[in-house]
């Protein structure tokens, strides 16, 4: 029982070192995580289309302009032709 001790005070002393690398590990990881998933947030939200205020015509319509227009993609997308041909229908 007297040999019990020094052991587990030896094994304690061991632990320790272990288990700082460990929360060092386990920090650096959380820190890589959360800087990747910032990145991820901060492109959706360049990604998503913004828009000013509405503003309400005289004649009743009400316009909802973009803030960045010239960000966006084409809002008309191209028709592809995927059967040769000369544009007539039949």
């Amino acid at each position: 029982m007297r040999l019990f001790a020094p052991v587990l005070s030896i094994a304690m002393l061991l632990a320790a070192p272990a288990a700082a690398q460990s929360t060092d590990e386990a920090e650096k990881l959380a820190g890589e995580g959360i800087s990747k998933m910032l990145q991820a947030l901060d492109l959706l939200l360049k990604t998503v289309p913004q828009y000013g205020a509405p503003e309400m015509q005289p004649n009743g319509d009400i316009i909802i302009r973009r803030l960045h227009p010239e960000d966006q993609p084409d809002a008309t997308p191209q028709e592809e032709d995927d059967e040769p041909g000369d544009g007539t229908e039949t």
